[in-house]
């Protein structure tokens, strides 16, 4: 809940090379404040802390530059919504079939950029 052993963990991979490490955790409750963290990024320790919207953030949280805020409302939205309807939520705690469409729109992208250069080559 301090922090300690995460800028800990963080200075491992750096010391291994990393070039930059992203903390991520569902509650961050900064118990020793916030000031390790500043040091730790001003450092280039820490690339950024990412933790959700499920418990109180203080304003001086959401406005560090290394903090980002990940927004779980909309999951907890469905999570109520499909409870209240008697519906499964095995399909919004596995995620594959949502991967697998992402994928699949990244790899119609792809192919339309593609298609697109090719066709302007073929121009010249």
């Amino acid at each position: 809940s301090s922090g300690e052993s995460l800028i800990d963990t963080a200075k491992a991979l750096k010391d291994r090379k990393a070039k930059r490490v992203y903390a991520c955790c569902t509650f961050g409750l900064f118990t020793n404040g916030l000031n390790k963290f500043d040091e730790a990024y001003a450092a280039g320790i820490l690339s950024g802390v990412l933790t959700t919207n499920l418990i109180y953030q203080p304003e001086e949280l959401l406005k560090r530059e290394w903090y980002i805020n990940v927004d779980m409302s909309k999951y907890i939205a469905l999570l109520i919504d499909n409870m209240n309807h008697d519906i499964s939520i095995s399909s919004i705690l596995d995620p594959v079939g949502r991967i697998n469409a992402r994928v699949a729109e990244y790899k119609k992208h792809r192919a339309s950029e593609t298609e697109q250069f090719t066709i302007e080559l073929d121009d010249m």
